[in-house]
């Protein structure tokens, strides 16, 4: 959830940026600590929800030994935690607190299995409540009362097949065959007829039978009552467990981008408030990961005195969508505070990073796939400032190609004027005809995504260089899909 809100909410504070990066970056160079850390933190379960649980009064006994086995671990990390330096370290260290107290009275207090009903016994400790373990001792101590009873009643009666039992229908009886019932005492009340014998109760057992019954069902009364005392303690520490909750979350929030920084040779971006946004050999974070060929890493650099909007042409299939996308994610990553997945990088803080990719429709709100796309376009000239990053994919493709053409030169217009937007801009487009504004507009650059064709195979090289193209190689990429090759030739 902490990685979740990080990444939704990007930093625009350089010094705070740069906190959060020097703890990284210590994480990263302590790696037999990180992965030791790493490991006990892998026993904690989800601190915060327990906690929650436990505020409302909805916590289970199962729930509480799971907050004690999640505090267990605590006295350890902050013993691994004593050699780092950085400052959010000192500070989640300062409010360190090992809850050892509420891991004990759990401990004390709670089966390490607990039953899942509440109401039926099977939550609390023997040892920790005295009037508990009497009635259980009294519930318990049955086998060998019966057993007492039953040799004492023989001798008595000179039955030696007279046998006391219990079910849960008649409670304690003593079962006589019929062939001895002349030798069945006065004091014996008959319960029950059956076929081949006969039960009987005496006032010694219908005594005891209430009083293990009684004992029985106080118990699981007050192992009930007992239980509703212990979470209503802990639940007095609801603050200290979650602002520990939320130590461990940035903790882990941390040494989980040191991990990925290590695991992938990610590096630590200079962040600044410059409009310079300068990338070695970035790459996608996502399509490095899951494709299976090698990824070819690209610069980008982008200012707002030359290099303000570069306009990208290049084949379909060509990598032209991969590239942005990577861009704005690596500036996203490194607003958060994580390293980032290029040679270098220095960022110049971004406000907002707006985005026009994808073909989408609403039919349900009336609105075509062009109209979504018109409605996202207004949205982004009207609320992009100069500060921005502005990633735009294939503007005014949905309409004729004189209408498209001329809405995307009037956007790349608009976008250019310092007075209306400014931004910094990556602008993809199949229109070849927007190559001539880098002759017109002073800060609008020309860059193409290169491939090479080798006969009827297309080879896609992934790779951006500076210039235009005249290229898409639309009927080629159909090829790949495909496409009947009758088709094809037409």
């Amino acid at each position: 959830r902490l990685l979740k809100n990080w990444l939704l909410h990007p930093l625009l504070d350089c010094q705070e940026i740069r906190r959060r990066q020097e703890a990284v970056e210590e994480s990263l160079k302590k790696p037999i600590v990180r992965q030791e850390i790493r490991k006990q933190l892998r026993q904690i379960l989800d601190l915060e929800k327990l906690t929650t649980r436990i505020s409302l009064a909805a916590a289970s006994p199962r729930d509480l030994v799971a907050l004690k086995k999640s505090l267990w671990p605590l006295p350890e990390i902050e013993s691994q935690l004593q050699d780092f330096r950085a400052e959010t370290f000192e500070q989640i260290k300062s409010s360190w607190d090992n809850l050892q107290d509420v891991a004990g009275l759990i401990d004390r207090a709670i089966l390490d299995e607990p039953a899942a009903l509440l109401q039926e016994g099977g939550l609390i400790k023997a040892g920790f409540h005295q009037e508990l373990d009497e009635l259980r001792k009294i519930s318990h101590s049955g086998k060998t009362f019966i057993a007492q009873i039953e040799k004492r009643e023989r001798e008595r009666t000179g039955i030696s097949s007279l046998k006391v039992r219990y079910n849960k229908v008649f409670g304690y009886y003593i079962e006589v065959t019929r062939p001895n019932l002349s030798l069945v005492p006065a004091d014996y009340q008959r319960k029950q007829t059956l076929v081949n014998s006969e039960r009987f109760i005496t006032p010694e057992l219908k005594e005891y039978e209430e009083r293990v019954l009684g004992a029985e069902a106080r118990s699981n009364e007050l192992e009930y009552e007992l239980f509703l005392q212990v979470r209503e303690e802990v639940s007095q520490q609801v603050s200290r467990l979650q602002q520990m909750a939320q130590n461990l979350a940035l903790l882990d929030v941390l040494l989980s981008l040191a991990e990925l920084a290590h695991q992938r040779n990610y590096t630590r971006p200079e962040v600044e408030e410059s409009d310079i946004l300068a990338i070695a050999d970035g790459r996608h974070p996502v399509i490095e990961v899951v494709q299976g060929e090698p990824f070819i890493p690209n610069d980008t650099y982008l200012d707002r005195n030359e290099n303000q909007i570069l306009i990208i042409t290049g084949p379909n299939m060509g990598g032209k969508s991969t590239y942005m996308r990577q861009v704005a994610l690596i500036t996203l990553l490194a607003q958060m505070g994580s390293f980032v997945p290029a040679k270098s990088a220095r960022i110049g803080i971004v406000d907002r990073i707006c985005t026009r990719v994808g073909a989408t429709d609403d039919l349900a709100m009336g609105q075509s796939t062009f109209m979504v796309e018109m409605v996202e376009l207004a949205r982004i000239l009207n609320v992009a400032t100069k500060r921005s990053l502005i990633i735009l994919d294939e503007i005014g493709r949905g309409t004729s190609t004189l209408d498209g053409l001329s809405i995307a030169r009037a956007v790349i217009e608009y976008i250019h004027d310092k007075r209306r937007v400014g931004a910094r801009t990556l602008f993809a487009t199949h229109f070849h005809e927007l190559a001539c504004l880098e002759e017109e507009l002073a800060r609008v650059k020309n860059y193409c995504m290169t491939a090479k064709k080798d006969g009827p195979q297309m080879l896609f090289l992934r790779k951006i260089m500076r210039g235009g193209t005249d290229k898409s190689y639309g009927i080629d990429v159909a090829r790949l899909a495909g496409l009947p090759e009758e088709v094809i030739q037409r």
